[in-house]
């Protein structure tokens, strides 16, 4: 007899936000969409003499070594994550089950932090070098090479295809190798025959977010003084004061980064890999004798070189410099990367959140539009700093600039040069690593309980404070922790947007490593490392559920 009235209540309270959430998310994709678009039209502005200074001088340097880091850390990366996710969830030897989780930890080190304890340590200057050249007479070996570059990045991203693998592998029922070992398949052909396919599309998803922070990258490039299309972005803005050459660069590698996901999309192709049989994983090679060993050595030896060894050294160059350098310099670095990463990530989860909702029961259309939202993360720091610098400058030339003259104000910059417009390259940049958390906690609310609570006369913004948001908050707490760390993390965009005094633990680095300062460079690198532990040790406890 209620039945009618309660579905016109649960409809009504359903809709009655609805409208306004949706304008909210469509304004979020918009400014996701708006430094995307403004580096693809800046085509429109004549920089004929810096480009005929860059094709004399650079730009074929830049698509040689950008093409070389990407086959090179796409070659590596997958020869370690898929021998590494292999050998733990299909071997026995000593220490597996260390290693399974502890093969994570180097995606708490950025990339630019490794680098530069590797020229401190293999440089010409470095103590390994000068030991080897003064007691035994062996010649100096320059580090500073393009398989160097390649290595160094391979090592830090090589967890995102480890993981993946190996949740791919784990998925494959023993029994599936099984049988193609018992059909006259050896143990290298049932691999590549079957487990390989089987995992190709979760291979190729590491491999493609490998391959993005590889184009991200501005540190390592730099602390190697390996030239880039990042690195070109950095001196067309500050060497040659032109803004919209840097977006023409930023232009070509966003080009770059629409080939690699183009390359994905196409390497994923339409095949898919039933298992038929129930997925039970229950049986590893035992390895014995120097095989064994030999797995151990490696894993110990890839772990030793990403996380161990520059941990320690990193130690060791804070404890040389002394309590010297916690002065209130250090302490304002701090600060301030503390104090952005937190407004970011609160900024980021609300408008994850807000994306969530609209997204949850939007039709198909509409949630294919609310999807760009997600093309950030995509999106090189470099390039994204390159964007909102020349959105925002319109904004204010075209709207807040006449604004201000017209109430006679003197015209002020509010946008540009900003802690807004960090905070603008933060949340479009990290707005997918928070998406991800949210999205999977409301998908596990059933609609049956806000319903019920609108049937007993909830309003929409009571049905969200009391049953959504303590429901969503595992996912919520956790997409804040990962936006945090990323944040704390991020180079390039801090470096090319931050306001006048604002450096932060990631600016110092670069600032110290430019100087060959690696001692000074080594206790902000390893507050940075001990925060990046946090979101490693979240997923370490989610890949091992």
């Amino acid at each position: 007899m209620n039945e009618a009235p309660a579905a016109r209540l649960i409809s009504a309270g359903q809709k009655s936000l609805r409208p306004l959430s949706r304008i909210a998310a469509s304004v979020a994709v918009l400014a996701v969409l708006a430094p995307i678009l403004v580096v693809i039209f800046s085509w429109g502005s004549d920089q004929t003499e810096i480009w005929q200074h860059l094709i004399a001088t650079q730009l074929s340097s830049l698509l040689r070594n950008t093409l070389v880091l990407l086959m090179g850390v796409g070659l590596c990366v997958s020869v370690l994550g898929i021998s590494l996710a292999w050998l733990v969830v299909m071997c026995d030897f000593p220490g597996r089950a260390k290693f399974e989780w502890l093969l994570m930890l180097p995606m708490a080190v950025p990339a630019y932090v490794l680098a530069f304890v590797v020229l401190g340590l293999f440089d010409f200057s470095g103590p390994l070098q000068s030991f080897l050249s003064r007691e035994l007479g062996l010649p100096l070996i320059d580090v500073r090479h393009e398989a160097v570059v390649v290595l160094v990045l391979s090592l830090v991203l090589y967890p995102y295809v480890y993981m993946l693998a190996r949740s791919a592998f784990l998925s494959q029922s023993s029994d599936t190798i099984e049988a193609a070992r018992s059909l006259g398949s050896g143990a290298w052909g049932a691999f590549f025959r079957v487990a390989l396919p089987m995992a190709r599309p979760a291979i190729i998803a590491g491999v493609s977010l490998a391959l993005m922070e590889t184009l991200a990258d501005f540190g390592t490039v730099a602390v190697f003084n390996y030239d880039t299309f990042t690195t070109a972005i950095y001196k067309a803005w500050f060497g040659f004061f032109s803004l919209q050459a840097a977006a023409q660069l930023a232009s070509l590698l966003l080009l770059f980064v629409a080939l690699t996901l183009f390359a994905e999309k196409r390497l994923r192709g339409r095949r898919r890999y039933v298992q038929g049989s129930q997925l039970h994983h229950h049986f590893r090679h035992p390895l014995t004798g120097l095989r064994a060993w030999a797995v151990t050595a490696y894993c110990l030896l890839v772990l030793s070189v990403a996380f161990f060894l520059p941990v320690l050294q990193m130690l060791i160059w804070a404890f040389e410099v002394g309590a010297a350098q916690l002065d209130a310099r250090f302490g304002a670095l701090l600060w301030h990367s503390l104090s952005l990463a937190l407004q970011a990530s609160v900024l980021t989860v609300a408008i994850a959140t807000l994306l969530a909702f609209s997204r949850w029961r939007a039709g198909p259309r509409q949630r294919a539009f609310f999807d760009l939202a997600q093309l950030g993360y995509a999106l090189p720091g470099s390039v994204l700093a390159v964007g909102v610098v020349i959105s925002f400058s319109r904004i204010e030339q075209q709207l807040l600039f006449p604004l201000q003259a017209w109430l006679g104000m003197e015209a002020r910059s509010v946008l540009v040069g900003t802690v807004l417009a960090l905070l603008a390259a933060y949340w479009i940049r990290f707005l997918a690593v928070a998406s991800g958390p949210i999205d999977a906690s409301l998908l596990r609310i059933r609609p049956s309980i806000p319903d019920a609570a609108r049937t007993l006369g909830a309003r929409p913004l009571e049905v969200l404070w009391r049953i959504y948001l303590p429901m969503l908050r595992p996912g919520l707490l956790t997409a804040a922790i990962l936006v945090f760390v990323d944040v704390i993390k991020e180079m390039p965009a801090t470096l090319l947007l931050r306001p006048y005094g604002w450096d932060t633990l990631a600016v110092r680095i670069y600032e110290m490593t430019s100087e060959g300062e690696w001692q000074r460079a080594a206790l902000p690198a390893l507050t940075i490392v001990l925060l990046g532990l946090v979101p490693v040790i979240i997923s370490i406890k989610r890949t091992l559920k």
